[in-house]
């Protein structure tokens, strides 16, 4: 006598399968209550690009140590901090971070209400805004009428 096991307790092929994600381009780390991290550019195209860091730091963002994240400790530079590829992981408070996203999002905001206004001010009769569909309905003579 042959002894089968039923549908229910066969492992299926495709249940095993396991679903493949490219890896992150950059490490990211674990993340800290009231920190935001951010990648910040040291060198473009093998230039230093000291002004970008500088403006950076100026806005609070401050290197992080290898020493603090010892499973990123491979990616040293020679000053201690994490870098990949001329890009340094930094990091800054998070109400700081949000306080910036606030202040450009109101910037941008009264940017595109001024274009707007502007758009709208200037109306001419060669190029108007939006576009008048006027439409008419006439009676026709119906059919079998005749004249």
């Amino acid at each position: 006598m042959v002894t089968r096991s039923t549908r229910e307790q066969e492992v299926r092929a495709q249940d095993e399968r396991i679903d493949y994600a490219p890896p992150d381009q950059l490490p990211v780390p674990q993340a800290e209550p009231g920190w935001s991290f951010r990648w910040i550019a040291t060198h473009v195209l093998g230039d230093p690009n000291g002004r970008n860091v500088s403006q950076r730091f100026r806005e609070g963002w401050v290197p992080v140590r290898a020493e603090d994240y010892p499973e990123m400790h491979h990616l040293k530079n020679k000053d201690g901090n994490i870098e990949v590829g001329g890009l340094m992981l930094c990091k800054n408070a998070a109400e700081k971070v949000e306080a910036r996203r606030r202040y450009y999002a109101n910037k941008n905001e009264v940017q595109m209400s001024s274009v707007d206004e502007q758009y709208m001010s200037q109306n001419s009769a060669l190029m108007p805004k939006f576009s008048k569909v006027k439409t008419s309905v006439t009676k026709g003579r119906g059919f079998g009428t005749g004249s």
